[in-house]
């Protein structure tokens, strides 16, 4: 195996999905920086995961590929090649990059040898498969760094620990939001909706916590973007406690708000994933069916509850559609919050 040496090098991190994703790629991030101090990281991504990788110091630099997707074939190769990078790596794997990588006669490209067009675009090519892996995706991508050094892969914990220097935005929030978290009671977030990403807990228990946590003396906020919000606004109760956020929010001013919570509850998404690095108490809701289970997404961080109906749901092992998600009792998920 051929080890790279990337000190005062410039290395490519390609990732071009959705939050969560970007956010468990984050620690291989700081493992990189920590194992070659003096090199430049460059995150390639898109731009509604920006506010995200501008909260890691270890980044040097964001590129939004929906900015550089549709320049010129020529003046795309051209851009890349004034970036001088040393070492590329294609976290997720995108036949339109790599071969555009290839094109720039970058000297390192580094991808799984289980995508058939690697073979033509990528230089050095790991020998793993994310499909039935039974490790986190967290784990998945400390795999793509053999070849800089990488001798184990990481714990769980130990990649949590990786992500102490991420730090929410100090942005203004919404006047009335900002006078509604000036009381001094506890506030947990409630973050219903997936876009897709996640097999939901449904509406009608998140609203049921929500009276829940209000009689308990809690406030609750609901986020989600103006179209999930449009989905369950009406359902939202109208109580002094209660407050609807969405699409009221960047996802700058999301990521403050969470850190300035003091607990959050939602399905596998990008949201729960940013609570947990930022040390809040997080329960997660998650389906046992594969691959969607929490072994490969669950959140990271020493605060985060994980909690599924059944371990061993027939169907789920069958690996068929099922909603037994939606059987999560609310008074366990209250408990699990414990913030009395």
């Amino acid at each position: 195996m051929k080890l790279l040496d990337i000190h005062n090098k410039t290395i490519l991190i390609s990732r071009t999905d959705s939050i969560g994703d970007v956010l468990l790629t984050l620690p291989s991030c700081v493992w990189i920086k920590q194992q070659f101090p003096t090199c430049k990281i460059i995150f390639l991504g898109n731009s509604y995961t920006k506010p995200v990788l501008a909260c890691l110091p270890e980044v040097d630099e964001i590129i939004d590929w929906k900015e550089v997707e549709n320049l010129p074939l020529q003046e795309r190769v051209r851009f890349f090649k004034e970036k001088k990078i040393d070492t590329a790596i294609h976290v997720f794997p995108n036949k339109e990059i790599a071969s555009l990588l290839r094109r720039a006669q970058i000297p390192h490209r580094i991808g799984t040898s289980h995508r058939v067009f690697h073979l033509l675009t990528c230089n050095i090519r790991p020998n793993f498969t994310r499909k039935n892996s039974e490790l986190h995706e967290s784990q998945l991508n400390f795999e793509l760094l053999r070849n800089l050094g990488l001798k184990e892969i990481p714990t769980l914990d130990e990649i949590a620990s990786y992500l102490t220097s991420f730090n929410a935005p100090n942005v203004e929030l919404p006047n009335e939001l900002s006078s509604f978290l000036t009381s001094d009671k506890k506030t947990v977030l409630l973050h219903p909706k997936s876009q897709g990403s996640a097999i939901e807990w449904g509406i009608s228990n998140y609203v049921a916590l929500a009276d829940l946590l209000v009689e308990q003396g809690l406030q609750v906020i609901f986020t989600g973007t103006e179209k999930e919000g449009n989905l369950f606004r009406a359902k939202i109760p109208n109580h002094p406690m209660i407050f609807d956020s969405t699409g009221k929010l960047t996802l700058d001013q999301l990521i403050q708000l969470i850190s300035l919570s003091d607990g959050l509850v939602a399905c596998s998404t990008g949201p729960l994933h940013i609570s947990g690095i930022l040390g809040k108490r997080t329960v997660g809701l998650y389906s046992p069916r594969k691959p969607i289970h929490p072994g490969r997404w669950r959140a990271l961080g020493n605060k985060v509850v994980i909690l599924v109906n059944d371990e061993g749901c027939p169907t789920c092992k069958k690996k068929q559609v099922c909603n037994c998600i939606e059987h999560i009792a609310i008074q366990r998920v209250f408990d699990s919050l414990l913030l009395g």
